[in-house]
């Protein structure tokens, strides 16, 4: 690398870098979106279970007996909603990161010339 001007090796460092951003933005999103489906899975489950069904919500380590369903529902519900939030607003900044990552791929191919292409793409 020691070949290359300094610009083209400033642009290298930060595609490297908003590589490295754009994993762990996709790892975060996956765990979000894995979190968001089992709290439907929850609320599915709820909304089929009797009014009167005993149920019993996580703290921790512990089990504890929920007020009642409709309560526990209500909060499952409002946490989906701030987790959906969440992943809408990963989204936005997976594209920003994303078409920044295809501007500097063009810049640093066109650093090498005419069929210099290559590189890891998202």
């Amino acid at each position: 690398m020691d070949e290359l001007s300094p610009k083209v090796q400033n642009q290298i460092a930060q595609f490297q870098q908003l590589q490295q951003q754009l994993q762990a933005l996709i790892n975060q999103k996956y765990q979000m979106d894995v979190q968001a489906k089992e709290m439907q899975r929850t609320i599915d489950e709820l909304n089929k279970a009797p009014a009167d069904v005993t149920v019993y919500k996580s703290v921790g380590s512990l089990l504890i007996k929920a007020q009642g369903k409709d309560e526990l529902l209500k909060e499952i519900e409002e946490n989906k909603e701030t987790v959906d939030i969440r992943v809408k607003t990963l989204d936005r900044q997976e594209k920003s990161l994303r078409d920044r990552y295809q501007q500097l791929q063009e810049q640093i191919s066109k650093s090498f010339g005419p069929g210099a292409q290559g590189g890891q793409a998202f």
